[in-house]
């Protein structure tokens, strides 16, 4: 048992913490800003027989780095699965500090995988490629559309977007300015995606998990090393279903009196596992073993893209078992 529990409602410029005993009589509360000064401070008051619980939100991170070595317990809240606002009419942040500072003292929060600093590198570099990557796809459909204004329906040329053949386009004076704009443009987004894809390629060939992960068909170095970034530590999952509950790929399940109804995908969890396991899955049907007939009889029944979800769930057995083996 701690002798204080905290609660930190955490904003972009500062933060309101109220601090409760075991008995949940309230200690003190306050608010400080988010610098360095207002970290200081609010270390000064934490200590050994604390506990701090903080929701999970952007600053996050940086918050949780600055304070986990002064205290004896830091949990990050997951705030949806913890629902602290549930029967309250009111909400400001002292009352969420107060709230979230009260589930923790009676042990009502849910904590969320807290990554080292060495993961979360990984998927700074892996989802800043995947953030470039859309950029270029962004600004060629951009391209597509303005060529297409001006009656150019070559779906052929359309798709390639072959810089000789832009050369020898003749456009209205405003639309060759659009054109030469977005070139420009693409040009300095493609130079970012190769320097981004070189990275990840580096990364992933230093990395045993990742190279490991590429002997699943469908896995290749990018989406090896994606998929291990924002997994981190399969020993944190107790079973294959957990990751693809993780991605967001099992169904919603609504169940009553001996009754379950099966909706869509929860979409809930982390969204680049997500993609990178429904890219990867797209090549499923092409497999030549029992997954891979299995894909094909489904698609038939049910339709291309829901076999390509229900073959991304199958790869988290895949995954989960071969990480397992790699250690």
């Amino acid at each position: 048992m701690n002798e204080h529990y905290i609660g930190v409602d955490l904003h972009q410029a500062f933060f309101q913490a109220c601090a409760v005993t075991a008995t949940g009589q309230r200690v003190w509360e306050d608010r400080f800003p988010r610098t360095e000064s207002g970290l200081g401070a609010f270390r000064a008051r934490c200590g050994r027989g604390t506990a701090v619980a903080v929701e999970a939100s952007t600053p996050t991170w940086h918050f949780a780095d600055a304070v986990q070595d002064v205290v004896d317990d830091l949990r990050i809240v997951d705030p949806v699965k913890t629902k602290l606002k549930a029967g309250y009419a009111a909400k400001t942040d002292r009352l969420d500090a107060r709230r979230l500072a009260d589930a923790l003292r009676r042990d009502s929060v849910v904590g969320i995988y807290y990554p080292p600093p060495a993961i979360r590198e990984l998927r700074e570099l892996c989802r800043f490629r995947h953030a470039v990557v859309q950029v270029r796809t962004a600004l060629i459909q951009r391209l597509r559309a303005v060529l297409l204004r001006q009656g150019l329906v070559d779906r052929r040329r359309l798709t390639t977007i072959n810089d000789a053949w832009l050369e020898t386009l003749t456009l209205p004076p405003q639309a060759a300015a659009s054109v030469a704009g977005l070139r420009r443009l693409l040009g300095v987004v493609r130079t970012e995606v190769a320097l981004a894809t070189d990275a990840v390629r580096l990364a992933g060939a230093a990395d045993p998990i990742a190279t490991g992960l590429q002997d699943i068909p469908g896995v290749g170095p990018i989406l090896a090393l994606l998929i291990r970034a924002e997994i981190g530590d399969i020993r944190r999952f107790p079973t294959p279903g957990h990751v693809a509950s993780y991605a967001g790929l099992v169904p919603r399940v609504e169940a009553s009196a001996g009754r379950a109804r099966y909706g869509r995908i929860t979409r809930r969890g982390s969204p680049w596992l997500r993609w990178a396991l429904v890219e990867a899955a797209m090549h499923g049907t092409r497999r030549r073993d029992r997954i891979g007939r299995w894909g094909r009889s489904l698609a038939v029944r049910k339709g291309a893209l829901k076999a390509r979800v229900a073959l991304a769930r199958t790869l988290c057995d895949e995954i989960y078992r071969r990480w397992v083996t790699i250690g």
